[in-house]
């Protein structure tokens, strides 16, 4: 997850572009909000812990003045939820200053953070993100040779956006795991993790940045520097299932229409006896639209969400993810009471929240409720940027479907077929990285990666 953005425009007020262009990336992190200007001979940075529009207000856009800027949300992977560890990171050394926002996740932290460390190069944070900074920043060369020989030595997944005084550039890991996309501006580059971003700010998409791509952002245009020998795509299918924006673009896809898709396939191969189809809001509710549509059961609204409350899924802590339940879903009796429901949820990870909601339809008169669920069962860890949970921790990872329908006391529970997910996205099955749902990873993947495991490093006093 986070959300990046970057954007070389002179003459524009590039802050408060960022600023919401930020707003519309606030989905893929809560955690933390910043954003990075340059005027040519400086770097000026922002950020903190909490929403972006807890982080900034008039007069703090006031002071960032430049005619490129970087901005960031961050959801953590690797290193906890504190200040330092906020983006983007500003890097220094004699001669350069470099500010860096980055999406994924690498699985070679340890060694390089070790590597970099055993030559007195000091970090202030605790996240992956400032091991990308410091190899940029301690690169003699120029800024594109400093991403050139990062991307050599990093390994996982990465979208970032880097700038220095005065350039600015966007890099994606070799494999494509994580979503970026290029846009323009009234002739202005513009670099976003989704087009959704790029279309609050009045830009139109491009083209997706390709996986290994360095894309240099001039005032009037981009370079490209293309992978000598690029590797094969495997873009994450959970951008497809959860994470991305349904008004977004990726990888020439509508994510809506996909996702209406995957209701329709599953609705065909898990029909069910019910007198309506309700979503869990808002990821299930395209998916549910297909099923009702495929099925001819009535779609309704059964649960009320409260707009006020973040997304559970991504709340750091498991007893911020089970109190976030409770407080965001409400059942309508009205709706509910006497009837046989469908459930259409986008996945089940732990089955917190899913037990919860099957309990609360219960309790507002459904007479039976039918699960089914938009994407195959996850059976393993993420180690590219989604903080999805231990296998231990994952329903579907020891447990029979039959298990798992009673443990979250479901009259019916339906998952969609990995054929059926692939079919919806519209390519085939050697174009994501499905490793979560199957347990093969495009990269190697370290034993143990604890998104805290840099947490007993003593960080410096600010």
């Amino acid at each position: 997850m986070c959300g990046v953005f970057g954007i070389h425009a002179p003459g524009r007020d590039v802050a408060r572009l960022a600023y919401f262009a930020l707003y519309a990336l606030q989905h893929r992190g809560q955690e933390s909000a910043g954003i990075a200007v340059t005027d040519g001979s400086r770097i000026t940075a922002v950020r903190d812990l909490g929403l972006v529009s807890q982080v900034f207000d008039e007069s703090t856009l006031e002071t960032l003045r430049g005619d490129m800027a970087i901005g960031h949300a961050r959801y953590s992977t690797t290193g906890s939820s504190q200040w330092q560890n906020a983006q983007p990171v500003v890097r220094h050394r004699e001669g350069r200053t470099l500010a860096l926002g980055h999406n994924g996740n690498l699985t070679n932290t340890t060694e390089l953070r070790e590597q970099l460390e055993a030559k007195g190069i000091r970090f202030e944070s605790t996240s992956d993100t400032e091991v990308i900074a410091a190899l940029i920043c301690e690169h003699p060369g120029t800024l594109v040779e400093g991403v050139q020989e990062a991307i050599s030595r990093i390994s996982g997944a990465f979208a970032a956006v880097v700038m220095d005084e005065e350039r600015l550039i966007g890099f994606r890991d070799p494999d494509g795991i994580r979503p970026l996309v290029l846009g323009d501006l009234d002739g202005h580059p513009v670099l976003a993790s989704e087009s959704c971003a790029l279309d609050l700010v009045g830009a139109r998409v491009v083209r997706d940045v390709e996986p290994g791509e360095i894309v240099v952002l001039h005032p009037d245009g981009v370079e490209s520097i293309r992978p000598a020998d690029p590797h094969h795509p495997a873009l994450c299918v959970f951008e497809f299932i959860y994470f991305a924006r349904p008004d977004s673009r990726i990888d020439g896809q509508h994510l809506h229409g996909v996702r209406e898709r995957m209701g329709e396939r599953l609705a065909e191969e898990a029909p069910a006896e019910a007198d309506i189809v309700i979503p869990v809001p808002d990821s299930g509710a395209p998916a549910a639209q297909g099923f009702a549509r495929r099925s001819g059961i009535p779609y309704v609204d059964g649960l009320i969400k409260n707009r006020y409350v973040g997304r559970t899924f991504i709340q750091p802590e498991q007893a911020m993810r089970e109190s976030g339940i409770r407080l965001k879903f409400n059942p309508m009796p009205d709706v509910l009471a006497g009837r046989r429901v469908v459930v259409v949820d986008d996945s089940i990870v732990r089955g917190t929240t899913t037990r919860k909601i099957v309990e609360m339809l219960r309790g507002a008169g459904a007479t039976e409720v039918h699960l089914r669920i938009s994407s195959p069962p996850i059976i393993s860890p993420c180690f590219y940027g989604i903080d999805m949970a231990t296998k231990n921790e994952m329903i579907a990872a020891a447990k029979s479907l039959e298990e798992i329908r009673v443990e979250l006391d479901a009259d019916s529970l339906a998952y969609l077929s990995l054929e059926g997910l692939e079919a919806s996205t519209g390519h085939g099955d050697d174009r994501f990285c499905r490793a979560c749902l199957t347990g093969r990873y495009p990269t190697p993947v370290p034993v143990a990666a604890d998104k805290d495991r840099f947490e007993a490093t003593q960080l410096p006093v600010a």
